[in-house]
């Protein structure tokens, strides 16, 4: 599997009625089997390419190809083959994880994936029967991981995984995002931890709307001096 993103444009109006571009022709070639990792300042643009790749937001122009095929004039195939786990996850804070599952998912589909599969994977069981509201951040991480992994999409976006999360949670959701590409398929994730960067088998800067190459050896100093 390879998608070919190219020449993806995305701007907002500012409060003077000015539009400002977040996303200036920007390119990505990737495949799966990959961990792709973008670093770059807050308010760069990265959030707003996920969200652009996921179909949550509109690009003003440029394309998304998955082995040739047009995604963003394929809705369907899109939310089927692309899954976004955002900063802050899109939970229902009243209901149990289960009933958060259950929007998701038939109820037979998650049996298997709590026995075998990827809920199972992701220490869900251990909570399904408490609100999200009483959940720790990690918690309502990995569920949200696992309400978007239910279409089983071979592109996972990851905008900024693990922050604010404790060491053991990071590790369990890091471990997920291994196995996930081990299996074949694409991870792009967000991030400055150092955690994170170390499970990307290639890094991007982003900067002034566009992606640029980056060889990170673990210095996070000269990686936040790059930004």
């Amino acid at each position: 599997m390879e998608i070919k993103v190219r020449n993806i444009e995305k701007s907002y109006r500012s409060g003077t009625g000015r539009r400002k571009k977040i996303l200036q022709g920007l390119d990505l070639d990737a495949a799966g089997g990959e961990c792709i990792g973008i670093a770059g300042k807050n308010g760069c643009g990265k959030s707003t390419l996920l969200s652009v790749l996921a179909g949550v937001q509109k690009a003003d122009a440029g394309s998304f190809l998955m082995d040739g095929t047009e995604l963003f004039s394929r809705p369907r195939d899109l939310s089927r083959n692309v899954g976004l786990v955002p900063q802050a996850p899109a939970l229902m804070d009243e209901l149990s994880a289960l009933d958060n599952l259950l929007m998701w998912y038939p109820k037979r589909d998650i049996i298997k994936e709590l026995d075998s599969g990827v809920l199972g994977m992701l220490g869900i069981g251990d909570f399904l029967r408490t609100r999200v509201r009483n959940l720790s951040g990690g918690m309502k991480k990995r569920l949200s991981i696992g309400c978007v992994m239910h279409t089983m999409p071979p592109v996972l976006l990851l905008d900024e995984p693990c922050a604010a999360l404790d060491l053991e949670c990071r590790e369990n959701i890091l471990g997920y995002v291994r196995d996930y590409v081990s299996k074949g398929g694409l991870a792009v994730l967000t991030s400055h931890d150092p955690m994170e960067l170390e499970i990307c088998t290639r890094h991007y800067i982003m900067k002034d709307g566009r992606l640029s190459p980056y060889s990170y050896d673990g210095d996070v100093t000269k990686l936040v001096s790059s930004l």
